[in-house]
């Protein structure tokens, strides 16, 4: 059993990371909710805290009662078997409690967190753990979406405000050439005694065809050919879903991308700037991704694929890659008993796999089993191409 100064030491580092990220908003930025797949940070930094709240010391300790009676209902996300909550769409229609009084309410859990890992005996202390653990990485998921929201939540303002000063960290070159693999039978999935969801597990095999795949991600100069051949007015290319959403979204360009004076910008955390060319495609929705394969003469690579390749692949880590597999349980999957099991395992329809962990993914958090999942029309996220093809 791990030392319980270490312990300790793991939760603060995790949980002051979230507070760095916040370090440069305002309080104006805390509040708006532009759209409903975007929480208010004030309503992130509530939800984090209270997870611990729910699962741990109202879990663990001894006659716990909760700091506020009316937080769960404001900071529960979707776990039915807790309770009501408030709805998704208008968590940033609340003003009360105010940001303030949410970062007071971190500071008091944060310290009966303290005083529950320190005083608990050790067989408590064993069993807390575990669910410590998602806890910790719960957050740093929250870490990135913090991130991916006061993006968008900054795009609003048409002064283009930075998050933070400074450039732009993606690579400026992508590699180029392709890699073969002979496929066979591979093993999916997480081993070992290191954390992993429950969406990792268990491992199992995959029988792969011999493929190849891309060394790099997709350009913004290979998108924007693709732009320029009329990708966006080429149904011929889309998927039926998709194309509806291009026409009736009028997409013509990835997120972000905003045309001034006939030269092509694009929004980052550090303002607008000017288009990088080499720089890999950000902000591309499942359907812009498979439709640009098409129009390629490519296809996505499975997500078996890819994380049979991640010990031979470049530039990843970057963004997440879209791709062709729907989130569906492995084989011998069982989401974990109570509550905590609507984690993961309730998601497993209508979404598509995402690999490799992106720039705004905290460190440490990347793995190559992870299996990160979205709506095929979801582009918010730090989310790019990778082409593969039979070998």
């Amino acid at each position: 059993m791990p030392d319980r100064a270490e312990i300790l030491a793991r939760y603060e580092s995790v949980r002051a990371h979230t507070r760095e990220i916040c370090a440069p908003l305002q309080t104006e930025d805390y509040v708006v909710q532009p759209m409903a797949d975007v929480s208010p940070p004030r309503w992130h930094i509530g939800h984090v805290t209270w997870f611990f709240e729910q699962f741990l010391l109202g879990e663990f300790g001894k006659d716990y009662r909760p700091v506020h009676p009316q937080y769960a209902f404001l900071f529960n996300s979707y776990y039915n078997l807790i309770g009501e909550r408030t709805e998704r769409p208008k968590r940033g229609f609340l003003t009360r409690p105010t940001v303030a009084e949410i970062w007071e309410y971190r500071e008091e859990v944060d310290s009966r967190m303290r005083r529950l890992i320190e005083s608990c005996d050790d067989a408590t202390l064993e069993k807390l753990l575990p669910v410590l653990e998602i806890g910790l990485n719960h957050e740093q998921q929250h870490q990135e979406l913090l991130l991916t929201d006061i993006k968008f939540i900054l795009f609003q303002a048409p002064l283009y405000p930075a998050y933070v000063s400074g450039q732009q960290s993606m690579k400026r070159k992508a590699a180029e050439g392709w890699t073969g693999f002979e496929g066979g039978v591979v093993q999916i999935g997480h081993s070992g005694e290191d954390f992993a969801f429950d969406n990792e597990l268990p491992r199992h095999q995959q029988l792969l065809r011999p493929y190849r795949l891309a060394n790099g991600q997709v350009s913004n100069a290979q998108y924007m050919e693709f732009m320029q051949s009329g990708g966006y007015t080429r149904p011929e290319f889309w998927l039926s879903d998709g194309w509806d959403i291009v026409q009736q979204q009028h997409w013509r360009a990835p997120q972000y991308w905003l045309q001034q004076d006939g030269e092509w910008h694009a929004f980052t955390l550090h303002g607008l700037a000017g288009l990088q060319p080499d720089a890999p495609v950000c902000h591309v929705s499942y359907y812009e991704a498979d439709a640009f394969a098409r129009w390629a003469g490519k296809r996505l690579p499975t997500e078996f694929e890819w994380e049979a390749a991640i010990g031979k692949l470049q530039g990843t880590g970057q963004l997440w890659e879209w791709t062709s597999s729907a989130y569906l349980p492995y084989p011998g999957y069982r989401p974990p008993e109570g509550a905590i099991g609507e984690y993961n395992g309730k998601f497993m329809v209508n979404q598509m796999v995402l690999r490799g962990g992106s720039v705004a993914t905290p460190a440490g958090h990347i793995r190559p089993t992870y299996r990160n999942f979205w709506h095929p029309d979801r582009r918010w996220q730090f989310t790019g191409i990778r082409l593969a093809e039979d070998a």
